[in-house]
Formats: C-alpha cells, sequence, structure tokens
C-alpha cells in the first residue's frame, strides 16, 4: 500500500486535460449499475422478506443491516480512498471489490430458503454499494477539470435516472413482456424478482469494470501538483487542546446515557429493537472515548481520530443541513420499508405475501419508484432553472413541499392508477434531494477531505434508517393498529419538518449550475 507525499512544493502545471464526450461517458458508466441495485435493493428486499415469511412488523428490522454498514463503513472508505494508493489506482480498488460482492449478493439473495439468508445477503448487498458509492462520486472530480465536472455530473445525474427506472420496472416487464411467474407457493421468490437479481448481477458487474478498465487515474504526484484532490497532507489544525475535553465529556455523557438507556430496555422488557439505538449511542460515546485517548498519547495522524476531529468541526452550514436530512431521509425510508405493504393493503385490499393480487400491488410499487426516479431525471434538467428563478434554498424547500403532497396524497387516492400523477410531484422531491443538499454542502468543505466529509454526511442518512428501523414496526402496531398505509402519511409530515428546517441553513455562494448535477 503506497501513500502519497505528505508535501510537496512543486511549480503551477498545466490543468488536467479536458476529457470528450465518451471519455466522460466511461468515467460515469459504473454508477449506472451502483444505481441499478440501490433500486432493485429499494423496491423488492421487502417484498423478498415477506416471500419468506416475515410479517409487516418484522420489516423494518430486517432492513437494519443497510444503515450500519453504511454508518461504518462511507466515512472509513471516504478516508482511505482519500488518503491509500496502490498499483490499481485510488478509486478503483474499492469499486472492483464492491462489485463483484454486489454481484455474488445479488445472484445468492433471489434464492434464499430462509429469511436469515435473506437479510445477511441485504447486509453484504448494501455493504458493497456503499463501498463503491463514495469512489465512484470523488473519481469524477478526481478525472475532470472544473469546467467539465458539471458535465461529469450531469452525465452520473442521467444514468441515475435511467437505471432507476429500468431496475424498478424490472420485475413487472418481466411479468408482463416475457411471461415470466410472478407468483410463488409457500416460501419462495417469484421467478420475476429472481431474474431481475440476475440481471442487476450482469449490469453492476459490467458497467462497473467498464469504467474501471477505460479510465486510468492519475498518480498522486499528478493530483498533487494540480493541487486538485489531495491538498496538503496533515496540515490541517486538529485543534487537539479544544477537542481533548469535548472529546471526554461528550464521550462520558454519550456512553452512560446509551447504557442506562440499553438497561431500561431489558428492564422494563421493551421491544430488543431499541437495542439497536441504545447500543448505537453506546459505540459513539467509545469512539470518542477512543479519540480522548489518542490525544493524550499524542496520536493524532490516523483515521479514526481524524474522523471523530471532523466530526465535531463539521462547518455550520453542513450541521444545519444534517437537520433537513434527518428528517427527509426518515420520511424516504418509510416509504421504501412500507410502500409494498401499504400499497398491497390498502390499494389492491390484499395482505397474503404469496396471494396474485398481493404480487400484483408488489409489482404497481415497482412501476410507482420507477416513475418517481424517471420523472426526477426530467425534474433534474428544470432544477437549475428554478434556482435562477427563486433561489437554491426556495427550490429546495418548494420540491420538498411537493414530496409531502404526494406522500399524503396516498391516504385519500384509492385507485392506485392515480399515484403516478403523485409520483410526477415525488420526482421532483427525489432529484432535489439528491442535488441541492450536496451543492450547498460542497462550499463549505475543504476539497482534500471531500471524501472523508462525504462518508461523515453519510451519517445523516443512514442514522434516520436506523431509526426507522427501529421504530417504525413499534408505531404501527402501537399507534397505527397494523396499517401500513399511514406510515406513508407520517413521511408526508416529516418532509414537510424538513422544509421548515432548510429554512434556517445558511446558504453560502455557489454555481447554479452544480445544483442541477451534482446528484450522489
Amino acid at each position: 500500500m503506497l501513500h502519497s507525499p505528505r508535501e510537496q512544493t512543486a511549480p503551477e502545471a498545466p490543468k488536467l486535460p479536458k476529457l470528450h464526450f465518451w471519455q466522460i461517458w466511461s468515467l460515469c458508466f459504473g454508477f449506472a449499475g451502483i444505481q441499478f441495485c440501490f433500486a432493485l435493493q429499494n423496491a423488492n428486499v421487502s417484498r423478498i422478506f415477506q416471500s419468506l415469511g416475515a410479517s409487516v412488523e418484522d420489516i423494518p428490522i430486517l432492513w437494519v443491516a443497510a444503515p450500519i454498514t453504511g454508518l461504518l463503513i462511507q466515512p472509513i472508505v471516504g478516508y482511505l480512498s482519500d488518503n491509500t494508493w496502490n498499483r490499481f489506482g485510488r478509486r478503483r480498488p474499492f469499486l472492483i471489490a464492491g462489485a463483484f460482492a454486489a454481484a455474488t449478493a445479488l445472484l445468492v439473495m433471489p434464492n434464499s430458503t430462509e429469511l436469515w439468508m435473506a437479510a445477511a445477503m441485504l447486509w453484504i448487498l448494501d455493504a458493497s454499494l456503499n463501498v463503491m458509492l463514495g469512489p465512484s462520486v470523488a473519481l469524477v472530480g478526481d478525472m475532470l477539470p472544473e469546467e467539465q465536472r458539471s458535465s461529469g455530473f450531469s452525465m452520473q445525474s442521467f444514468f441515475i435516472g435511467v437505471s432507476a427506472v429500468v431496475a424498478s420496472a424490472m420485475p413487472w416487464t418481466l411479468n408482463h413482456w416475457f411471461d415470466v411467474t410472478n407468483t410463488t407457493a409457500g416460501k419462495a421468490i417469484p421467478d420475476s424478482v429472481t431474474y431481475a437479481f440476475y440481471i442487476g448481477a450482469a449490469i453492476v458487474l459490467f458497467t462497473v469494470l467498464w469504467t474501471c478498465v477505460s479510465t486510468r487515474e492519475y498518480s498522486p504526484e499528478q493530483l498533487q501538483r494540480e493541487k486538485h484532490s489531495l491538498g496538503e497532507k496533515w496540515q490541517d489544525t486538529y485543534n487537539a487542546a479544544k477537542n481533548q475535553p469535548r472529546f471526554l465529556r461528550q464521550g462520558t455523557l454519550f456512553t452512560l446515557s446509551g447504557a442506562l438507556a440499553t438497561l431500561a430496555v431489558l428492564a422494563l422488557a421493551l421491544d430488543k429493537k431499541l437495542l439497536i439505538l441504545t447500543l448505537g449511542i453506546v459505540g459513539y460515546g467509545a469512539f470518542q472515548l477512543l479519540a480522548a485517548n489518542m490525544y493524550r498519547r499524542r496520536k493524532y495522524r490516523n483515521g479514526l481520530y481524524q474522523i471523530m476531529h471532523d466530526i465535531l468541526e463539521m462547518p455550520t452550514t453542513m450541521r444545519q443541513l444534517a437537520v433537513v436530512q434527518f428528517f427527509t431521509w426518515f420520511a424516504l425510508f418509510s416509504l421504501w420499508i412500507y410502500g409494498t405493504p401499504a400499497v398491497a393493503s390498502f390499494h389492491f385490499g390484499a395482505s397474503d405475501a404469496n396471494s396474485a393480487l398481493y404480487n400484483e400491488g408488489a409489482n404497481w410499487v415497482g412501476i410507482l419508484f420507477a416513475t418517481y426516479n424517471g420523472f426526477a431525471a426530467l425534474a433534474a434538467i428544470a432544477i437549475p432553472w428554478m434556482i435562477s428563478a427563486i433561489g437554491i434554498q426556495r427550490a429546495h424547500i418548494l420540491n420538498l413541499v411537493l414530496g409531502a403532497g404526494a406522500m399524503l396524497s396516498f391516504l385519500w387516492i384509492r385507485d392506485p392508477q392515480w399515484l403516478l400523477v403523485s409520483m410526477v410531484a415525488m420526482g421532483f422531491a427525489w432529484a432535489s434531494i439528491l442535488a441541492i443538499p450536496y451543492s450547498i454542502l460542497t462550499c463549505t468543505l475543504p476539497q482534500h477531505k471531500m471524501g472523508t466529509y462525504a462518508g461523515i454526511f453519510n451519517l445523516f442518512i443512514v442514522i434516520p434508517q436506523i431509526l426507522a428501523s427501529s421504530l417504525l414496526a413499534l408505531v404501527v402496531h402501537h399507534l397505527f393498529a397494523g396499517q401500513a398505509i399511514y406510515v406513508l402519511g407520517l413521511a408526508g409530515l416529516l418532509l414537510l419538518v424538513a422544509a421548515g428546517a432548510t429554512c434556517f441553513v445558511r446558504i453560502e455562494s455557489a454555481p447554479a449550475e452544480a445544483a442541477g448535477s451534482a446528484a450522489i
């Protein structure tokens, strides 16, 4: 494992050469496979779990693998991809390893015979996608000069929309166009889902390997001379004297409060899903105490200390965006976790996961997901105009309100065909969620820590997912009397809260064109 030089003082070199259209196309092509996997996962994993015997109340806890892997992997991979080099490159080793692991999980998951096996494959799949996600975005920043980055991110946005539409509709397409079986007897996965996952495995391998083979990364020395991505290593001021007592104080507080909450859950015989929350609090406190110990031993130059330091030293705008992200992604995960059982039971009148009517409803959810992803691709073109007309902050507020209306409409629209109209509004919200927060954020981050901070920012996506996985089952059981449709109404209210929180985000100057093309 080779590390780039810590400090270099080289004369100014010419800017990175511009890439032509097909080079940019190849550079971004791997993102199509990654998004294809995400779309298959979001639209079909709950269906797989229910086909293997999971109840509606069990679904959130089975999804917990995804956020936990993202919570642990994204900051680590972001840090490593910023700082580690070997003969295969800087970002490509993560892409190659992640693609093979994701393909394996996609091949095995639909052949699962037990619920635990499918849950384990979800863990592997989501870990693999998290390994690829950050480096695939950072690779565009590494390879393109500044004047071409908007073109690169626009290409990624195109692949996001197209692959999500195709993947979300894949089981429905196989059933209706190719007469692939859509129902099964007993605990088995329908062939339409199985073949869709096989196709996904082939696509993620082909697209990611195409990008890795066709793209030759620049050397550390080239990027250092360009002052392009590496920055100047180890030149940060770590505020060690200030952060030492903060690490001790907050670490002690989180560890003790998490431990007391854990004991309360056990002593009061509360739902064991709450242990995910309480033990997570303990873990975060323990990491802060470990960082304090590293300070005492003067060990600053390691990934764990730097990540914990950067969490404490987040820019103000990033902290404000964290609140917006929390409520936004809690709402999104509510849709993804409960979209299938909600629509199948409320709009199709079916609760038996093995019935033809239920699977017809599940396929229709795939169409709804494909629809909002398709309109998101179109909305990405319109969003820069919205920003020019009303500003980036108001544009995001408006789009979140549109998403809230889409979610609330599930409660009063009874004909599932009319839900397609709601998905038009949801498409604008989804495009905005993928683009605008990152456009605002990147103006506040040091270039050489972009990967690390992108991983930390991802915490405000996965933490609400962990909360959703832990709490939604309790909410459905105790407050909603087992009616999953009300979770979608709750999602609408949370998007309204996110829109309100956006009003308090401090906006720094950012180019309008980036907002429509920085989707991650």
